[in-house]
């Protein structure tokens, strides 16, 4: 597969993937369960990630960018507005990628550990 760019929506349970070609096509639209999530990124080529910042974006984000996939949090603020229909995992996850084909500004990495673990 050659997806260019992922909007990842993290939930407690599953995470809603909505993955792009570089021509703009759907590749990937799927819920994967959370044990699932890093084996199937370990199979893709690297790419860029958005996801909405959240309690555990930075996690998530680390292991990724572990995996060589570049990882952009955004607000949920800036989100919102790219939001189609109802809020669903599914909607939310077109809404990041959305925001994220368009939007150049407010580049947000993850937190390393050293940050974190800072009293």
């Amino acid at each position: 597969m050659n997806i260019a760019t992922v909007g990842l929506d993290l939930a407690k349970s599953v995470l809603q993937i909505h993955a792009v070609d570089l021509q703009g096509q759907i590749v990937v639209r799927k819920q994967l369960r959370r044990a699932d999530v890093l084996p199937y990124f370990a199979t893709l080529q690297p790419c860029v990630i958005g996801m909405e910042a959240c309690a555990s974006s930075h996690y998530w984000g680390r292991e990724l960018a572990k995996l060589g996939h570049t990882v952009r949090l955004i607000a949920p603020r800036f989100v919102r507005p790219y939001v189609k229909s109802n809020k669903t995992d599914a909607a939310d996850a077109e809404a990041i990628f959305l925001y994220r084909s368009r939007r150049k500004r407010n580049r947000r990495c993850c937190r390393c550990i050293a940050h974190v673990l800072v009293w």
